[in-house]
Order: structure tokens, then sequence, then C-alpha cells
């Protein structure tokens, strides 16, 4: 099968762009709407580490591209991804699922994890839908091996591939069990996967060939991509009895279009999707309401789709000015741990009033005994460190310096009390620093809505992220 999709295959992190795009796209998924019901599913370790942790099906499930769909590579300052980011920790990450689907390698995935304030996903679909993996750890998902392996032979799809001199093999990191890519002149492309594809038919192999960005060739097993992928998750949290209320997914290219041919899901193509994806969406899906070309560039599109489709709060705390107007609809602790840093980050940047009134509200928020053990081990007043912000006042005027969090979970311990985890990150100019954070924070009265307070911080550097002088690190 012949098809142009946009891809990142080479070490270049900016997916290149086809010149003329082929718009006669073929997807499985588009003519066989039941593929969701054809796997066989096994239960795997992640899964059912994101189920005990949910325990209720998820509310929504983000299903995102990352290249210029989550990531916007023109956007040097990388708003639209942090608005992203503060919407989900204080809104979503409680009780629903993120997932990336890139074409990314691992090793060009974990590169962009390192250049982008990128949030951790529950799960992530890589190498053009052949891997799909859990968590921050990445556990594998061995179910989605097996059903890759029916009708794969990656020996016999190198061996054969590499009597073309026309291809020329990619770098090895590049290389994954189930994809082999290559490199291939624009005018000899379609001519190599026509006799690619004839050859394989021969051995039995039942495979995909992709052509895609002018130059990259991938050959993947018929049964990968990722709208197969999805279709296969979704089928797994069928099986456990806790299918996502809603489903979103997000994509700006032609390889993105399986994502959107999944029944029942709802689908945002970003105001800079590409000319394949808008001819596949105006050739299939034109009439379907639940699919909507945003208004608004990469993250800042999937936001726009959210209150679109009326899927849950679509208001980034990042956005709110002055949070002593802002009253959060269903208040948590999530909301609370972005809206201290979101703060913070704004005094330091001197985008909010030199005012006494703002320090003396964050103190009302902190325990009067509280405590906060700094990463390099010395244990604190609470309330001091908030005396200790007014000297740091506007130090970031005028530089980049953005702070946000990652992956908010908080159990609750008392009838009052919470336990919060996560990570904490600052990027300041070139250098980005990270600590593993632990709160203990407690409601004001009877009832969340009348705010929380801060009993005790306790962080450690984050491995490879420590901080090198630790008079700068406040929070």
């Amino acid at each position: 099968m012949y098809t142009f999709q946009s891809l990142t295959s080479s070490l270049s992190l900016v997916p290149p762009i086809p010149q003329k795009p082929n718009l006669n796209l073929h997807f499985p998924i588009t003519s066989n709407p039941s593929f969701a019901l054809k796997f066989p599913v096994q239960v795997c370790v992640g899964i059912r580490i994101i189920m005990d942790r949910l325990k209720a099906p998820a509310r929504l499930m983000i299903v995102s591209d990352l290249d210029h769909t989550m990531v916007d590579h023109h956007d040097t300052e990388n708003l639209s991804l942090l608005r992203f980011n503060s919407l989900w920790e204080a809104n979503y990450r409680h009780d629903s699922l993120l997932v990336f689907s890139t074409g990314r390698s691992p090793t060009l995935y974990k590169e962009l994890r390192k250049e982008k304030p990128m949030l951790t996903p529950d799960i992530t679909i890589m190498s053009v839908g052949t891997e799909i993996t859990y968590g921050n750890s990445m556990v594998p998902d061995n179910g989605w091996v097996e059903v890759l392996n029916k009708k794969w032979d990656r020996n016999v799809v190198k061996e054969e591939a590499s009597k073309f001199s026309e291809l020329k093999l990619q770098a090895e990191t590049e290389q994954r069990p189930h994809k082999v890519s290559f490199y291939v002149e624009k005018d000899k492309a379609q001519a190599v996967t026509k006799a690619l594809s004839e050859v394989y038919e021969k051995h039995g192999l039942d495979v995909k060939i992709i052509y895609s960005g002018g130059m990259d060739l991938d050959i993947l097993p018929q049964g990968a991509g990722k709208g197969q992928a999805l279709a296969y998750l979704l089928k797994k949290f069928k099986t456990e009895g806790s299918p996502p209320v809603n489903t979103l997914v997000c994509g700006d290219s032609g390889n993105d279009a399986e994502l959107f041919s999944i029944p029942e899901v709802y689908g945002v193509m970003v105001s800079n999707a590409q000319e394949e994806l808008l001819h596949w969406h105006a050739e299939n899906a034109k009439g379907n309401t639940r699919i909507i070309h945003a208004t608004e560039r990469c993250a800042a599109g999937i936001i726009q789709a959210i209150g679109h489709f009326k899927l849950g709060p679509n208001l980034p705390p990042r956005d709110i000015a002055d949070f002593s107007d802002y009253k959060l609809e269903n208040p948590n602790p999530g909301h609370e741990v972005v809206k201290f840093f979101l703060f913070y980050e704004k005094w330091r940047r001197a985008e909010v009033e030199n005012s006494a009134v703002y320090l003396a509200s964050l103190k009302a928020d902190c325990c009067p005994s509280g405590t906060f053990v700094h990463p390099s081990g010395v244990e604190q007043s609470l309330p001091e460190c908030i005396n200790g912000l007014r000297s740091s006042y506007g130090d970031k005027q005028g530089k980049q310096f953005r702070v946000w969090v990652d992956g908010v979970l908080a159990t609750q311990v008392g009838s009052d009390t919470w336990l919060v985890k996560f990570d904490k990150w600052e990027l300041s100019g070139e250098e980005r620093h990270a600590t593993k954070t632990t709160a203990v924070i407690s409601s004001k009265g009877s009832d969340v809505s009348d705010g929380f307070t801060w009993i005790r911080v306790h962080q450690t550097w984050y491995k490879g992220y420590e901080g090198k002088d630790d008079t700068t690190w406040h929070f």
C-alpha cells in the first residue's frame, strides 16, 4: 500500500513536509469500522496500573500527535504547550488519560521530551503505531507485539528491501522490531514501492509501505498504524469494563487520518493541518460533526476543541491573570498546585504587581508551622520561604523563565488531607532543573471550595536536572 504520511524518520527534530502530497490516501480502518472488535486482547501490567489509578472510566482520553499538533515548533516560548499543560494538570490528570501518538522512534521521542516542556503521558504510541508503552517507565504492551507479529518477518522484509539499490537504510535508531526504514529519491519511490509490495506478497507477508516527506520509506506490518493502535487500546479498556467516557483525537497530517476514522471519537484537525489531512477529511468525513478544523494552532487548537465539544473545563489556569477573582467550579488539589507555581513564575517574571497583599495571601494559604524541605536537604519554615520571595521579585523579568508541573496525583489520606506528588520543572535560559515533589495539603473548611492550606513540601533533585546554585531555587 502506497501512502503519503508526514513522519519524523531522521535525526531532524522537525518532520519534513511533503512538497506534493499524494492525496489518494487509503486507511484500512476507514473501510473497516469494525476493526476495533477484531483484536485478541490480553491484560498487561501497564493497563492495570492505569485502571488502578483511575478506579473508574476515564472522563476524557486525549490522543494527540506530537510534532505540529501538541508541539508547535514555531512557538519559541512554547506557550500553547504550557497552556495545555496547566489545563491538564489542574483539571484532568486525576481522572483522565493523556496519550501521545507519534511517528517518532523511542530515541527521537525521548529527545523531544528533553527539548520541550512536555507532560508525561499515560500511554505512548510510537514508531508509526508499532509500539505501545505505559507510564513514565514506558512498560511495553506485549499483547500488541503479538498482534503485529502475524504475517510479519522482519528478516525477510529487510533482506528483500536490501536488494533494491534505490533504497538507503536509515540510522539504526530508526530500525524497530516492526518498522524497517529507508531513504529513497522521490522520483523512484512509486516504482520501488510497487515492486516491493509484489515481492512481499509472494512471500506471504502482509505489510504496509509508507512513503513520506519526499524521502522516507517505512515498511510496517499491515496491522500497524496510529488508528489500529488506538482501536486496540479502546478494545482493552472495553474488556476491562472501563472504556473512556469521551475520546478526543488530535492531528495535523495524513498519518493522523486513521485516528479520525475510529468510530465515536471526537476529533480536531489543528489550524495548521497539512493539505493531505484536510483533503482526507473532505473526501471521507466532511459531514461528521464530531470532527472540527480548529482556528487555533497546535495545542491551542486542542484546547479549543475541548470547549467546542463541551468535554470539560477549557480555561487554562495560565490564562488567568488574577486568581483572587477566579472561582473554580470543582476545586481540587491539582489545581491548587498548578495555581501556586504559576504565581511563582509570574512573580519572578514581574508579571504581577509587586504587592505585599499577594505574599500575605500566599502566607494565609500556608500552615503557620508548615515546613519546606529544600532539595539540598535543608528544612525551612513555609511562611519564611514566602517572605523570601520578596527579594526575588522580577529577577527573571525579560528572560526566558518558565515553571510547570507534571504528573500531579493526589491521594486522600484523611477526611480533609491529601498527599500530592508531582514533578516540578523550571526552565531558565538554556538550563532546565527539576525536583520530585511531595506536598501535604488540607482543606481550609468543611468543603474544598473554601480553599487549601499547605502543610508540608518536600523536594529532591531529579537525577540529571540538579540545580547548580541552591540559593536560586525557592520552591
